[in-house]
């Protein structure tokens, strides 16, 4: 299980085909982006691209998304890693409950 401190994000909202991204920063590096696909589409697997994580999202649940990296301080991105049976997320404590 990798975490890591969130402490910057940018919001893309594109004006083309390419689906709104939180890019998720740490120590000034960007180590990840949040992806909103269309709802009801079928989420790709989350994964890492060029050292980074992608995690997939749908539309509706953008807003939320953006109010938890708003209103919550610390905030930790999750990797466990790319397939079904991995949870991945972002969260307000370094570890998930019961672990």
């Amino acid at each position: 299980m990798t975490t890591t401190t969130i402490d910057q994000y940018e919001v893309m909202y594109s004006s083309n085909t390419f689906p709104p991204r939180i890019w998720l920063k740490s120590g000034g590096k960007f180590v990840g982006q949040l992806i909103f696909e269309a709802d009801g589409k079928t989420l790709p697997a989350d994964g890492m691209s060029g050292g980074s994580i992608n995690l997939y999202y749908h539309l509706e649940d953008f807003q939320n998304t953006l109010n938890l990296l708003s209103r919550d301080k610390p905030i930790y991105l999750l990797y466990n890693g790319s397939g079904s049976g991995f949870e991945n997320g972002i969260m307000t404590t370094p570890e998930p409950v019961g672990t």
